[in-house]
């Protein structure tokens, strides 16, 4: 088994040199190198080495409450005693005040060295701005500070089983009872719906409040333990059982008159959802880049030693000197790497919040290039390592497994492409990327290939505007957006590659991706033209 090591010269040189988070007032580059190597060395020591011992042994139901694999519970202890729970919230409800960036780092680390604690504890940022966003000063004084320290871990409970993606067809109720409110019904596919390591667990839940649709919609903080102490009516009724994540409990939950209170207006709860949703697809991304880039470690280092065949001089070959491993090993590189760009864009852009219509286009184009690069880095890397990458042995069919679940939760991927091409393909969103296209065009003064990519997304965007229906091309806009973006980051990379460790390297996959990415724009510009 190849012990987890946190690419932190790769994602520090994306974050500083790439998507220009140097710009930032704020950013301080020496210190998210300081930060990162502390989360790195702990993520490398503690959390990577329960990976594969809690997938093998998974969550258990006992007595109507989750038990977490052996050691999770002291592990979730050591990492709140760190302060690593409260490291981008405020200081003023005793976090650590660090910004966005910050918590790129750590994420994508935490995801690689173990995907279903990052699940358990991701979501406390979301719900943390959620709060703060929508609260009274009051839920913002009381609930922060305990998510800050760990004492409170949070869920996001949406789904329930006849309403998925279709959020108007939720039925789970929230009736009003004096001050606050009870809420019955059931909700599946709950992250973290229950554990043995927090203290106090807090559910956001999406209820009815009304027959009107989604206006119908409100959100509200449902906590699983009372202020006396005593349990809430929120009961466990059984753990999925999954393909992968099996150390994430995924709960069915059944409300029963449980005790809950309002955040935001009634009948906006969307839009207060939405609020931690979208950190939360930001935080997926980064879970498929976290996956593509440790099947990429796993799978080189194999190759490196793994000794198969003759070179043409008749003296033995390891795998990673025969062209097609080559070539696959690249392929994973590039995913890791371009998909961590476009990403810390996206992070860089929600930092600087003056570009708000950006932003929300960047958001499905991360969510869905970044989960299937991580699918698709872990299905090459098993191919390099042939039947051993079968095996548990080596822990890629357990990435493969754990990064499957992305491009389904949060959104299905498909779902996220239709947005793109109807809903943000007008107006300032469309406008947004357009307008960073022609900045990147001047910026990068003929190098690349920007100027065609741009062209080609250019004309498919007003055809596309032109439709009456634009949902049956929204696959191959999708990835002709994706294509043109990456071929901007590239050239980014490419007039920055001495700043990284690895020159060559970057170098030569920068050049290759180039030349790749017009091909796959010119690709899918035809499926659209047809």
């Amino acid at each position: 088994m190849k012990p987890f090591v946190a690419p932190l010269d790769d994602i520090l040189f994306s974050l500083n040199h790439v998507a220009g988070a140097t710009a930032l007032a704020a950013w301080d580059t020496e210190f998210a190198a300081e930060i990162g190597g502390h989360f790195a060395s702990f993520a490398e020591g503690e959390i990577a080495p329960l990976n594969a011992t809690g997938d093998l042994e998974g969550c258990q139901l006992v007595d109507g409450r989750v038990v977490m694999p052996k050691g999770f519970k002291e592990l979730y202890q050591s990492y709140s005693e760190q302060g690593w729970p409260g490291l981008n919230m405020s200081e003023d409800y005793d976090g650590q005040g660090m910004d966005t960036m910050m918590l790129a780092i750590t994420s994508e680390i935490f995801s690689g060295a173990n995907q279903s604690l990052q699940m358990v504890t991701s979501l406390v940022t979301g719900a943390a701005r959620t709060i703060l966003k929508f609260g009274t000063d009051e839920q913002k004084t009381r609930l922060i500070p305990s998510l800050a320290s760990g004492e409170t871990l949070a869920t996001m409970c949406l789904t329930e089983p006849g309403a998925g993606s279709d959020l108007g067809r939720v039925r789970c109720r929230a009736t009003e009872s004096g001050d606050n409110w009870k809420i019955t019904g059931e909700k599946i596919f709950i992250s973290g719906g229950d554990q043995d390591m927090s203290a106090r667990i807090l559910h956001l839940v999406l209820a009815r409040t009304s027959d009107d649709g989604i206006k119908g919609l409100s959100l509200f903080l449902c906590p699983c333990t009372r202020e006396d102490g005593s349990r809430n009516a929120v009961s466990v009724t059984r753990i999925e059982e999954k393909m992968g994540l099996h150390a994430s409990p995924t709960c069915q939950l059944a409300f029963d008159d449980a005790d809950a209170e309002l955040i935001g207006e009634q009948g906006r709860g969307l839009a207060a959802m939405f609020t931690m949703m979208n950190h939360a697809r930001g935080d997926v991304a980064l879970q498929g880049v976290a996956h593509a880039a440790r099947a990429h470690d796993i799978a080189s280092d194999y190759a490196a030693e793994r000794v198969q065949g003759r070179n043409a001089d008749g003296s033995p070959a390891t795998l990673n000197q025969h062209a097609d491993v080559r070539r696959i090993l690249d392929e994973i590189d590039a995913a890791a790497l371009g998909s961590r760009a476009m990403t810390h864009l996206a992070f860089v852009q929600m930092e600087r919040g003056d570009n708000p219509a950006f932003v929300e286009f960047l958001t499905p184009i991360i969510k869905v290039y970044c989960t299937e690069a991580g699918m698709r880095g872990a299905e090459m890397g098993m191919q390099v390592l042939g039947g051993y990458g079968y095996l548990q042995e080596y822990l890629l069919d357990q990435t493969y497994r754990d990064i499957r679940i992305s491009a389904i939760y949060e959104g299905a991927n498909a779902i996220h492409e239709r947005g793109l091409a109807t809903r943000l393909l007008g107006g300032a969103s469309g406008d947004a990327f357009d307008t960073f296209l022609a900045d990147e065009l001047d910026g990068a003064k003929g190098v690349g290939n920007i100027a065609q990519c741009a062209e080609l997304w250019r004309t498919a965007r007003a055809a596309l505007l032109a439709t009456d229906d634009a949902s049956p091309h929204a696959h191959h806009f999708m990835a002709l957006t994706a294509q043109t973006l990456l071929n901007c980051l590239w050239v980014r990379t490419l007039a920055v590659a001495d700043q990284h460790p690895d020159t060559a390297r970057i170098t030569r996959i920068a050049n290759a991706q180039l030349k790749a990415n017009l091909h796959q724009a010119r690709l899918h510009a035809a499926f659209l033209a047809d």
